[in-house]
């Protein structure tokens, strides 16, 4: 609805400090006139704006901020590097093995304690009562029924409206995006990404042969102007962006901004695999809206999972590939037998009981208290000029420390059985030598987390001081 879209704009006018705590919002009339909507769509946005806290109504004066912005006034933000995009080849992949490394500071998960395992076990046993001879069946391929259905009511909350027939269950995120690149590219071919980018696609285009093409982040989201420039020179085949609370620089694309992207990929005829693991762990009141929300030629293939929201072992996603299903569903078909169904079915329960809403609720609190606490911690301990991102929705921050040599910070860490992802494990450019990456899931005062934080800031003074020596 046009209501929410506004609402969503002035979250963001508000978190990016442009509306100040206190400050009067213009009366409804100039709203109205403004956006050119009716003083029904005006009135509506303000209200919504003030039942989920945001602005407060104040008798014969009008509506005025009620939550101040998240970015602190004395915190510089990461350096949004400039420069003109070219083709290039990913690096070879880094490999993690998370069953050797535990450190909570590397891979972005949260705290298994968060995770509603009684909740689940529930769930699991009513979905093994509700299968009952169909376990000697192979699972659907496009994914069970009662699951499809149930995320398509589950996002008609946010306004995003689509058909359980559309929808695919594959195994968690980048399983979606994989067969979304296999569908619409071809070895060889170059992939525009967001720069930085997470390493995790950057990884999955390399093993796949694929070239990358990266548009530089700006504060609304990506240059768009490059992206276009990019795809009239017939340079790519396909685009792969994260357009909420991207993975690592925290940034969310504008509705604007999703707009355009959609109004680019018709124009151009040019697919966009939308990323949107994270857009249910915004910190805020308000969940935005994905690109594919608008996109009505099909050319969004929308991936999102339970992997980030409840749990990463279950491997559990879906993806929404619009004038791409049949060849998508041919993909899958060929490449395995279906999900497993008890999982699906355990899934299914979990959301139409509202246990899956809830618990997202406890989520998002619990990682917008982590996001202040390690932002106040960095702020302390972290050298002079440091510039640390403010997300408002996800697991990570990303961190720029003027003099740090990363490579060297990478051994030391590395040594110590820490694990943190630096800059050049984000782009195939020399671009973020100063950068890196914390996982902010776990809580910050737990034993473990608050002394490899300590190692950490430590290892960073000295990398620094040897660096200007």
């Amino acid at each position: 609805m046009r209501y929410i879209q506004l609402a969503e704009q002035c979250v963001q006018q508000i978190q990016a400090g442009q509306l100040t705590l206190h400050s009067k919002m213009p009366s409804l009339r100039k709203f109205k006139q403004q956006h050119s909507v009716s003083m029904t769509t005006a009135l509506n946005c303000y209200q919504h704006l003030e039942s989920l806290g945001w602005l407060i109504a104040k008798p014969q004066s009008g509506y005025y901020v009620a939550q101040k912005s998240v970015l602190a006034d004395n915190i510089k933000l990461p350096t949004l590097v400039s420069f003109q995009s070219t083709t290039t080849q990913p690096k070879t992949p880094q490999l993690y093995n998370p069953f050797v490394d535990p450190c909570p500071l590397g891979i972005a998960r949260y705290d298994p304690e968060l995770i509603p395992v009684d909740k689940l076990q529930q769930s699991f046993k009513r979905a093994m009562k509700q299968q009952g001879h169909r376990i000697s069946h192979y699972p659907h391929p496009q994914g069970e029924a009662v699951l499809r259905d149930s995320l398509s009511q589950h996002f008609k909350g946010i306004d995003f409206h689509f058909s359980a027939t559309e929808l695919v269950i594959t195994h968690g995120c980048l399983d979606a995006i994989r067969s979304a690149i296999e569908i619409t590219t071809n070895a060889g071919d170059a992939v525009a990404i967001s720069s930085p980018c997470f390493s995790g696609l950057l990884d999955l285009l390399g093993s796949m042969g694929r070239r990358v093409v990266e548009i530089p982040s700006v504060k609304q989201g990506i240059d768009l102007e490059q992206l276009q420039h990019q795809m009239q020179l017939g340079r790519i085949k396909a685009g792969l962006f994260c357009t909420s609370h991207m993975n690592p620089q925290g940034l969310s694309m504008s509705a604007l901004q999703k707009q355009k992207l959609v109004e680019l990929a018709t124009q151009y005829q040019i697919p966009i695999i939308e990323d949107d693991v994270y857009l249910e762990l915004g910190y805020r009141g308000v969940i935005p809206l994905p690109a594919k929300h608008w996109d009505r030629d099909g050319y969004v293939l929308w991936c999102g999972s339970f992997s980030k929201t409840v749990a990463a072992g279950y491997r559990l996603g879906w993806c929404l590939p619009g004038r791409y299903l049949q060849a998508y569903l041919e993909n899958r078909l060929f490449a395995n037998q279906g999900i497993t169904s008890p999982l699906q079915l355990a899934m299914a329960d979990f959301i139409r009981r509202g246990d899956y809403l809830q618990h997202l609720k406890k989520i998002r609190l619990h990682l917008q208290q982590q996001s202040l606490q390690f932002i106040s911690y960095l702020q302390e301990n972290l050298p002079k000029n440091s510039k640390i991102s403010q997300p408002a929705g996800g697991f990570v921050l990303w961190i720029e420390v003027a003099g740090l040599n990363t490579q060297q910070l990478r051994k030391m860490t590395l040594a110590n059985k820490l694990d943190i992802r630096i800059g050049e494990h984000f782009s195939t450019l020399d671009l973020y030598p100063h950068c890196f990456r914390l996982n902010i899931g776990f809580k910050i005062m737990a034993t473990q987390t608050e002394y490899q934080l300590t190692v950490l800031m430590k290892q960073i003074k000295d990398c620094v001081k040897d660096n200007a020596c």
